[in-house]
């Protein structure tokens, strides 16, 4: 004789741990209820709760780069969106310098070369070795305190220009990329091309002031001196136009770039 299994539904818990516990028809299941459980009534399952992923951190793949603060003092040198370099009229050069002007002839700050011995300077004065030389250069403000400093290393065919602030920290370089044809120069800060400038004749007269993308962001004129000026002194003028504001440290690259184009190709010739 077959015995007939008991319906679905709520029974007392067989274990003795719970006050009931489901009968599926064929089995107990896990289903559990305090007291008050209605039989008959079937328990609402408890949806599936997804499996939580393991979360790893990743490990940095890169350390984030030193942030350049805005160098102190100057501001007007640093802002100013026109600037005129205008290196100072001598006879005979033996010490390069230059006044930053505004566009309405206010002066903004100095570059002043340092550094140089007596018999580097009788050098000089005897022949055309400036290419052979190391030029050290401070960007001053009106004041005479120093906001930059620029050291253009002896040079054979290409010209670099190493960009510092007042403590020595390193900022940049300005790199010559040619020799041959129209001058280009790269701005290399950390090993990376942040914008460049790139003349825009074979005199290296006029270049178009670039950033990282090869966008034009400024320009540097050379500006007629008058006759007086161009053909007895070795007094060289640029005007920086820079069309927008832009960051640090490309504008300081930008600052220190028409000083480089006349201690790089103009001073040497």
């Amino acid at each position: 004789m077959s015995s007939q299994a008991p319906a679905p539904g709520w029974y007392a818990d067989p274990t003795g741990q719970n006050a009931s516990r489901w009968w599926d028809g064929q089995q107990w299941t896990d289903h559990v209820s305090a007291a008050g459980s209605q039989p008959g009534a079937a328990p609402q399952a408890a949806p599936a709760q997804p499996q939580q992923p393991t979360y790893q951190q990743p490990q940095q793949a890169y350390q984030q780069p030193q942030q350049l603060n805005k160098p102190a003092g100057g501001p007007a040198l640093f802002e100013a969106r026109a600037l005129v370099v205008s290196q100072k009229a001598k006879l005979i050069e033996l010490t390069n310098e230059y006044d930053i002007k505004d566009s309405n002839g206010a002066l903004l700050g100095r570059v002043v070369e340092v550094g140089q011995s007596g018999l580097k300077k009788a050098v000089r004065f005897l022949g055309n070795y400036d290419q052979f030389f190391t030029h050290k250069l401070e960007v001053r403000d009106p004041s005479g305190a120093v906001l930059l400093t620029m050291t253009r290393p002896a040079k054979i065919m290409k010209s670099r220009m190493q960009i510092a602030q007042p403590d020595g920290t390193p900022i940049g370089e300005i790199v010559q990329d040619n020799v041959f044809g129209k001058k280009r120069f790269g701005f290399s800060v950390g090993g990376a091309i942040i914008g460049g400038i790139r003349a825009e004749n074979w005199r290296s007269w006029d270049f178009a002031i670039e950033d990282g993308n090869g966008v034009e962001v400024g320009r540097i004129n050379k500006k007629w001196a008058g006759i007086g000026r161009e053909l007895f002194t070795t007094a060289d003028h640029y005007q920086v136009l820079i069309h927008h504001e832009l960051p640090y440290p490309l504008r300081l690259m930008v600052i220190a770039s028409a000083v480089t184009v006349d201690t790089a190709l103009k001073q040497d010739e």
